[in-house]
């Protein structure tokens, strides 16, 4: 597994990561969640021996990324933010380099190639230079080098950044198949996407953990956890929602048409809700009862960061 304890990096007087610890075992997908500044990027480096912590340990399969990098780096695929690539060299040329780089050599080689090429789907530009490529296909060259070698670990900073909604959808799945015997983590600002994928999330600020769990866990800790949504036709007096036991508010778009009524705590209040929505006849089009809002847990937790 991947352990990292009181993990620390200090540039100059600002403490960019503070002390992190966590553990990831095989078969997680783990969502690393912050907002800009927060320290995600640093981990990241120092968990792949690019950046030298201040102090504290990472291990990958018990390998000391600082004592023994090598052989913790064989078992890492790593795509860093921005995926940057020799844009001078083709698709090919560029993978085969970097099968190279990590010992694969003739038939191993030509195999390890295809194989990350067809995964990610660039079989149509194998041949192209890559700064000829879109961002798109930029960002599936690098997810390829990273994947390349099938490694037991795979970090990914932000891994669906410039890509469409049917590309998005497609490294999800890749990510999902990915996991079933690997170590994932992925690095994202887009909340839908640890929903997706994601097995678990950590959220940082400051450099340190503010929440560890499954996306359901901590969908849970939001106030729209067990909410009820609704869609009107026409503007109706809320008073009623306000006074049924277990409710805590009422919020109403401007025009009136879309409320969302607040529990207490816990409280299950979707049958009082509908029995009222029944009594009082009101002209409902759509009724939902909410998981909870990841995004408002996010902000939240991390207030005071950079956006």
């Amino acid at each position: 597994m991947i352990e990292i304890q009181q993990l620390t990096k200090r540039f100059a007087a600002h403490t960019a990561v503070d002390g992190l610890s966590f553990t990831v075992a095989p078969g997680e997908v783990l969502g690393f969640l912050g907002p800009n500044g927060a320290g995600k990027s640093t981990t990241m480096k120092m968990l792949t021996g690019f950046l030298a912590p201040t102090s504290g340990t990472a291990r990958v399969f018990g390998h000391d990324i600082q004592r023994d990098t090598l052989a913790a780096q064989r078992l890492i695929g790593y795509l860093p933010e921005g995926a940057p690539c020799y844009g001078d060299m083709t698709v090919a040329g560029f993978l085969g380099f970097i099968a190279e780089v990590r010992g694969l050599k003739g038939a191993l080689k030509r195999q390890a190639v295809q194989t990350a090429s067809e995964k990610v789907q660039l079989e149509s530009v194998l041949n192209q230079r890559i700064e000829t490529l879109s961002k798109g296909f930029k960002r599936r060259v690098g997810l390829a080098q990273a994947i390349l070698h099938d490694p037991k670990v795979l970090i990914l900073d932000e891994p669906t950044d410039g890509l469409d909604p049917n590309q998005k959808h497609q490294v999800r799945k890749l990510i999902q198949s990915l996991a079933k015997d690997k170590i994932v983590i992925v690095s994202t600002h887009i909340l839908e996407e640890v929903a997706a994928v994601c097995t678990r999330a950590l959220i940082i600020a400051h450099g340190k953990v503010v929440a560890d769990g499954t996306p359901y866990e901590l969908e849970r800790q939001s106030k729209y956890h067990q909410a009820v949504s609704l869609v009107l036709e026409q503007p109706v007096d809320v008073q009623p929602l306000t006074a049924l036991a277990g409710v805590a508010g009422v919020e109403q778009s401007e025009d009136g048409l879309q409320l969302t009524v607040l529990p207490e705590g816990d409280a299950v209040i979707f049958p009082a809700v509908n029995a009222l929505l029944a009594a009082q006849n009101w002209p409902v089009r759509e009724v939902n009862v909410e998981r909870g809002r990841l995004d408002e847990v996010f902000r939240r937790l991390t207030v005071g960061d950079a956006a």
